[in-house]
């Protein structure tokens, strides 16, 4: 058993444990382009949430990973040909996240990681609404946006969805389950407005129409080599966060 993974410890374990951190991580659950599996982002935010909290917790740290939340926000995916996207509404998902830091905040714990793994989950709404009504401090990591400055030295055409960066990570570390043969290229349609080409203006895509088979960026470049480089850096940076985190006071003040 591993002492920061809350699934696989039992109440004799816990009872008179105490923790400075959790860590929630959110995935979903959704077709990947043709090559990577449905459960993709729930594979790659366990493993970098438990691989960090594994560097934390050897370094001292009291942090506990919680279980991967595995639907996502995929409302945007629901017309994709043959595709099946297990979706709830963002509302859904707040009220369900604002329930469990309630009972986090019920059982002492006072610092919350919010670790994200799907894009469509905006989680900053909620963390707005609870400001001021919960004792939990939350932090959002978006592990997609941690290490984008490395992207350059570690890959060659890093894209958004099922891309190379994804895919690199599927074959370091769930290699059984992706079929890189059959993988779509990944390129993105263009909509008829150049100011939301150029990203002066969002939308919320509808995936059937900007993406031939949902992947969005080439995945061809991809190497279990590069998943691996990348993880090097995503635990580095998120498991030392979190020995800070853990180690800092709870004041007035917190966290300036």
């Amino acid at each position: 058993m591993r002492a920061w993974v809350l699934a696989e410890q039992n109440h004799h374990s816990l009872r008179n444990e105490r923790w400075e951190v959790v860590v929630l991580p959110f995935g979903a659950t959704e077709p990947h382009n043709l090559h990577m599996p449905y459960g993709t982002d729930n594979f790659q935010v366990e493993e970098i949430g438990e691989r960090a909290c594994a560097r934390a917790y050897q370094a001292g740290a009291g942090v506990l990973l919680l279980p991967t939340i595995p639907y996502g926000v995929n409302t945007n995916h629901l017309r994709v040909a043959g595709g099946l996207a297990c979706s709830v509404t963002p509302t859904t998902l707040i009220r369900l996240v604002a329930d469990l830091v309630d009972s986090m905040e019920r059982q002492g714990i006072r610092k919350m990681v919010l670790l994200n793994g799907h894009g469509g989950n905006e989680l900053k709404p909620l963390m707005r609404e609870l400001h001021h009504h919960t004792k939990v401090h939350l932090f959002l990591c978006d592990w997609y946006r941690m290490a984008a400055d490395r992207y350059p030295a570690i890959f060659k055409e890093p894209g958004e969805h099922a891309d190379e960066v994804e895919t690199s990570l599927g074959l370091a570390y769930f290699p059984e389950l992706l079929v890189p043969e059959q993988a779509d290229a990944g390129a993105a349609q263009p909509t008829r407005f150049d100011a939301i080409n150029r990203g002066w203006v969002s939308i919320t895509r509808p995936w059937h129409l900007a993406t031939t088979n949902t992947g969005m960026g080439n995945p061809a470049a991809a190497s279990a080599d590069k998943g691996r480089k990348l993880m090097d850096v995503l635990v580095e940076r998120l498991g030392d966060f979190l020995v800070d985190l853990a180690g800092a006071e709870v004041d007035e003040r917190f966290p300036y």
